[in-house]
């Protein structure tokens, strides 16, 4: 069995742009996409905070500290600039691979600078037998 998990987040991202003429996807800076494990192209899930509007698409580098989130697209019209965003990363994984993962969280600031990376275990209840 294979089971959905996050493996990254960029937390409480402001959005820089959103760019309706565009063919789809989400400009990320790069080092923010490095930071989360977050590769070129690959699917991510951004919420609003502010309508907790929720969005599927593909990231897009943009140049390393250029401190970009740009919705580009249709979510154009659902994402403005100056919105507050959590970019997730998600995986397929085995119950192996599972055991292995170490979720990394980028928190940022109102410009988009990176204040510091969590990597997290996976927690259980006290008391809880894993098997």
């Amino acid at each position: 069995m294979q089971r959905l998990m996050c493996k990254g987040k960029i937390h409480r991202a402001t959005v820089t742009e959103a760019e309706l003429d565009y063919v789809g996807s989400i400009t990320i800076d790069y080092k923010l996409m490095k930071e989360a494990d977050i590769k070129p192209y690959e699917m991510v899930q951004i919420t609003s905070l502010k309508n907790a509007t929720r969005w599927k698409t593909y990231a897009i580098p943009a140049p390393e500290c250029s401190q970009r989130i740009c919705l580009n697209g249709p979510p154009a019209h659902l994402f403005s600039p100056g919105d507050i965003v959590i970019i997730l990363s998600l995986g397929l994984m085995s119950d192996d691979e599972i055991e292995e993962l170490k979720p990394r969280v980028v928190f940022v600031d109102e410009n988009n600078e990176i204040t510091s990376v969590e990597e997290h275990d996976l927690h259980w209840p006290e008391g809880t037998e894993v098997s």
